[in-house]
């Protein structure tokens, strides 16, 4: 018997109830931040910055942008920023081409030869293939 086997699953373990460790550990330092920071600032200054860091760590540990969680998401836009970027183009002279349709001649008519359409790119039906390993 033949079945589909799923292919790319990447899944975290979930270590405490329903958090994975990453989203533990975002929540846990946010909160300890929260209480040494509770001892240290007035009252309302305390509650605005606990919304802030509460906020950040939520959105630590639950936001995904484009499939990908908010930790990946700066991480990839901080080492763009800060790596070093050259593009060079260097450009390539070629001589023009100049392509001429051709003609036929069949007694006195002129008859221009039909245009070939090229057949329907088999990608999709790959692609499925690729994915599914099957038939």
């Amino acid at each position: 018997m033949r079945f589909t086997v799923p292919q790319f699953i990447e899944m975290e373990a979930k270590i405490v109830g329903f958090l994975t460790f990453k989203q533990f550990i975002f929540l846990f330092m946010a909160a300890l931040i929260c209480v040494v920071l509770r001892f240290i600032l007035p009252f309302s200054f305390f509650i605005i910055a606990t919304l802030i860091i509460i906020g950040g760590a939520l959105a630590l540990a639950f936001l995904r942008i484009g499939g990908r969680s908010l930790p990946v998401v700066l991480g990839n836009f901080l080492k763009f920023k800060l790596s070093p970027k050259m593009f060079i183009w260097k450009k390539v002279e070629t001589p023009i081409q100049v392509f001429k349709k051709e003609e036929i001649k069949k007694g006195e008519e002129i008859e221009e030869t039909p245009l070939k359409i090229a057949e329907k790119s088999q990608l999709k039906k790959l692609h499925t293939f690729i994915e599914t390993k099957t038939k």
